[in-house]
C-alpha cells in the first residue's frame, strides 16, 4: 500500500454519533502504516482518546480545512457550508448523484478547490454490490420506530441507545393489538434489518421486492397498517404511494416509514413529503382523519451508533487498507468525474441552477 494520510473529521451534524472507523479497526490501520489523524469530536460515540492510545494523532474539530493536500478526509455525513472550494479528496456519503437538493453546490465546491468526492454510496465491487454499508441498522431502526409509533409508545426526541435497551422496547407488552406491517426491498440489507426489528416485535411482515414491486398490487400496499419502505431507487419506477393514496377511502395504513429518505430525488418513490423528520420531531402527520404518520430520518444508524459503527468499519477498514486509484476506490472517481462532466455540461445549455 502506498503512503496513506487518513484524517477522520468530526460531523457537524449534532445527531451524528457513528465513525466510519472505530478505534480497533484504527490500531489496524496505524499498524499497516496508515498515517491517521482523527478530529477530536464531542459526540462521536467513541472518545478521542481511544484513537491517541492506538497510535492516532488528535486534532481540534473541523481542522480538515487545513489539512496537509494529500490527505484523505473521511467522514459520514454533509460537510459544513464552508469552505467553498474543496481541495482535499473526501470520502464520505455525498447525495450528490440523484439531483438531491444542494447536489450541484457541492459538486460546485470540488471543482473550485480541485479535490474530488469519493462517495460511499458508489464503493462496490465488480457486480455493483456494496463494500460498506450501514442498511441493516437503517432497516432496523425504522421498522423499530414505526412499531413504537404504531403502538403510541415513541417519544422525542430521539436519543441513541443500545440494541438491548431498543430490543425491550419492541418487544410486545401486554394489551398490544396485532398489526399487519409490509417491508418493500425485503430482501436487501435494510429489508432484512426491518424484517428482524419486526420480528423482534412479534410481527411477521409482508415481503415484497423486485417482483413485487414490478407489478405494483397498491390496494394491498394501502391494506398494511405499517410501512418501512427499503428500496433504494437507481432508475426512476412509478411512486409506490402517491398523493392522491393519502385520501383513498379504503386506505388502512396508518404508519409509513421511509429508510431510504430520497426526498427531493426525482427518484423517490414516496413523493408524499417534502422534506425529512428529525431526532427532535421525528413524526409528521400527513393526513389527520384517517390519520396517517411518516417518520423519515436520514441517519437513521447514529441512533445505534455502537453497533453501526462496528459494522460499518468492519467492512470499510479493508478497503482503506488498500486505497488507491485502481478498483473499487477507481469507481468511486470515475463515478465523481462523470457527475462533475454532467454538471458542466448542464449549466452550459441551461444556466446555474
Amino acid at each position: 500500500m502506498t503512503e496513506l494520510h487518513l484524517w477522520l473529521r468530526h460531523e457537524v451534524r449534532t445527531t451524528e454519533r457513528r465513525t466510519p472507523v472505530v478505534p480497533d479497526d484504527a490500531r489496524r490501520l496505524v499498524e499497516a502504516g496508515v498515517e491517521l489523524t482523527v478530529e477530536d469530536s464531542p459526540q462521536r460515540v467513541f472518545p478521542a482518546r481511544e484513537y491517541e492510545a492506538v497510535g492516532a494523532r488528535i486534532a481540534p474539530a473541523g481542522s480538515w480545512v487545513s489539512a496537509p493536500p494529500e490527505a484523505v478526509v473521511l467522514g459520514l455525513k454533509e460537510l459544513p457550508d464552508e469552505p467553498a472550494q474543496l481541495r482535499h479528496r473526501h470520502v464520505f456519503f455525498g447525495h450528490a448523484y440523484k439531483q438531491q437538493p444542494g447536489a450541484a453546490q457541492l459538486l460546485r465546491r470540488f471543482a473550485a478547490g480541485g479535490g474530488a468526492l469519493l462517495d460511499l454510496e458508489y464503493l462496490v465491487d465488480d457486480d455493483g454490490r456494496r463494500l460498506a454499508a450501514f442498511g441493516f441498522w437503517a432497516g432496523y431502526l425504522g421498522a423499530a420506530l414505526a412499531v413504537l409509533q404504531h403502538r403510541g409508545r415513541l417519544t422525542a426526541p430521539l436519543l441513541p441507545t443500545g440494541k438491548d435497551a431498543l430490543d425491550e422496547a419492541l418487544r410486545p407488552a401486554a394489551g398490544d393489538e396485532a398489526f399487519t406491517a409490509l417491508v418493500v426491498g425485503a430482501l436487501g440489507r435494510s429489508g432484512r434489518g426491518a424484517r428482524a426489528a419486526f420480528a423482534t416485535a412479534g410481527a411477521e411482515p409482508t415481503c415484497w421486492d423486485l417482483a413485487e414491486t414490478g407489478d405494483l398490487d397498491r390496494p394491498a400496499l394501502l391494506a398494511h397498517d405499517v410501512m418501512v419502505n427499503c428500496v433504494l431507487a437507481t432508475t426512476p419506477v412509478p411512486p409506490f404511494v402517491r398523493e392522491q393514496d393519502l385520501d383513498d377511502p379504503a386506505r388502512r395504513l396508518r404508519t409509513l416509514s421511509d429508510v431510504t429518505c430520497d426526498v427531493g430525488s426525482p427518484l423517490n418513490v414516496l413523493p408524499v413529503y417534502d422534506r425529512t423528520t428529525e431526532w427532535t420531531d421525528p413524526v409528521r402527520r400527513l393526513r389527520k382523519e384517517p390519520p396517517l404518520d411518516l417518520i423519515a430520518i436520514d441517519n437513521l444508524p447514529s441512533l445505534l451508533p455502537r453497533e453501526s459503527s462496528v459494522d460499518f468499519s468492519a467492512d470499510l477498514t479493508p478497503r482503506l487498507m488498500d486505497f488507491g486509484v485502481a478498483g473499487p476506490w477507481g469507481r468511486c472517481l470515475d463515478r465523481f468525474d462523470r457527475a462533475t462532466r454532467e454538471l458542466g455540461v448542464a449549466e452550459e445549455e441551461f444556466g446555474r441552477d
